[in-house]
């Protein structure tokens, strides 16, 4: 009889030995699904730098969606190989890319150990972004450079030529964050900033100067005599009305040429600046005098060329901003009356001392000194006060930018108190400076406060 029996189909109740074992695989499934989403997430962190997210404020790849953008102050960085069109063409597709990987994997590591973040390859050209100051972007650069020298004697040991690259820095406030559609994103950074730069790369291969820097970077900069700077031109960015400053990092020249051009540099400013006045009889034997410290100094011979192009043919390649006067336009307005007056008063002096420089009547122009010292000690602690007590995110920044102000324009006025200087030619730099600070400070920096207050009373 088989009744009160069970079926063949009745659970078996499991042993403690497979309910381990089940346990086991579950654990082992578990750690291999978590090693392959950290293969996974290091992957895309190749492709999407994990600082970058960090910007985003996001904790993984995940967690970035369509349109997250983050606002920050950052020194940008546009870096590429000299003459790559014709040195691509020599070799096959298999050979370029084996040459830009072997000289890219030379630079990545440079710009992560000085904080940058690099933010795309195009093709030989590298954008990276450095959020920790200008300070670290010039000695990134710099050290980009160095290691540029190391692999060149590399090259050469192997029977090929060395390269040259040139490195544009300019530092200003981007947006960053991710665009594109639903099946394909990508990040990007946005902003006048990123333009300039693009310019200011450009700008090394008319120079033959590796690496060229914004005043923008230059006013960031800790201590700027620690570096090897000198004033180099001044340029038009597409768009823009108003010319920046450029200025031109030696400290990576043969040791020879870096010394000759520290030992030439006053001359050379000198010279520079009565090109761009049009006074080439002052101009020419300057230039002349550097060449003969330095006869390697690429530039030098570029302003030479061009003050005998003037006397040629009349052509000047000077931004010809001294006879336009400013202009002031409904998009200057802050909509904060003391911010917007204190910036009309400066317009007009700035007009005012620029007609002076254009006629050649400079014998009186420190009189500007007292009213900038009076404009600074009004408006920028007023500005200071204000962006802290709204918890302004680049307050630090501003002040910084406020601080290089003064200390610029009161080196110029010592310089007025020494006789010996030119009067017009400390007249041409001090409205340089106060064109530069209207253009990128008064008429940018102050509007981007502006803004941000506006936004916080809607």
């Amino acid at each position: 009889m088989n009744e009160g029996r069970k079926g063949d189909d009745t659970p078996t109740i499991p042993t403690q030995d497979s309910i381990q074992e089940i346990l086991h695989k579950v654990i082992i499934a578990h750690q291999q699904a978590l090693a392959l989403l950290q293969q996974t997430e290091t992957a895309y962190g190749r492709l999407v730098p994990h600082q970058l997210l960090n910007l985003l404020e996001a904790k993984s790849i995940v967690d970035v969606k369509l349109g997250d953008q983050v606002e920050r102050k950052m020194t940008i960085m546009f870096s590429d190989i000299r003459d790559f069109t014709p040195l691509s063409e020599s070799m096959t597709p298999a050979e370029n890319f084996e040459f830009i990987n072997s000289y890219l994997s030379q630079m990545e590591p440079v710009i992560s150990r000085h904080h940058g973040i690099i933010d795309k390859y195009i093709g030989d050209a590298i954008m990276a972004l450095f959020e920790a100051g200008a300070d670290e972007a010039v000695r990134g650069a710099i050290a980009m450079l160095e290691r540029l020298g190391y692999y060149n004697a590399g090259r050469e040991r192997a029977g090929y030529a060395p390269i040259q690259i040139g490195i544009g820095l300019n530092t200003g406030v981007v947006m960053i964050g991710t665009v594109g559609g639903i099946n394909r994103m990508d990040s990007t950074v946005i902003g006048d900033a990123v333009n300039l730069t693009a310019r200011l790369e450009e700008a090394t291969k008319t120079y033959h100067s590796p690496l060229i820097i914004s005043q923008n970077t230059l006013y960031d900069l800790a201590d700027p005599d620690k570096y090897d700077i000198r004033f180099l031109d001044r340029i038009r960015v597409k768009g823009k009305s108003q010319p920046l400053s450029i200025y031109e990092v030696f400290d990576n020249n043969p040791e020879e040429l870096r010394n000759s051009k520290r030992a030439s540099l006053a001359a050379f400013e000198k010279a520079v600046a009565y090109y761009h006045l049009k006074d080439i009889p002052k101009a020419i034997p300057l230039l002349k005098q550097c060449i003969d410290i330095a006869p390697d100094d690429i530039p030098a011979f570029i302003y030479l060329e061009r003050c005998y192009e003037y006397q040629a043919n009349g052509q000047h390649l000077g931004t010809g901003e001294l006879q336009a006067a400013l202009v002031w336009k409904e998009e200057q307005h802050t909509g904060i009356a003391e911010i917007d007056t204190a910036h009309r008063a400066l317009m007009e002096h700035i007009n005012s001392l620029t007609a002076h420089v254009d006629q050649d009547e400079c014998s009186d122009f420190a009189e500007i000194f007292p009213f900038l010292a009076r404009h600074a000690s009004n408006l920028f602690p007023a500005e200071e006060k204000l962006m802290r007590e709204q918890n302004y995110p680049f307050s630090e920044g501003h002040a910084l930018e406020h601080q290089r102000f003064i200390e610029h324009f009161t080196r110029l006025e010592n310089q007025s108190k020494n006789s010996g200087e030119d009067p017009r030619l400390l007249a041409f730099r001090t409205a340089l400076l106060l064109l530069d600070w209207f253009a990128s400070h008064a008429t940018k920096a102050d509007r981007h406060f502006a803004r941000f207050m506006l936004s916080k009373k809607k």
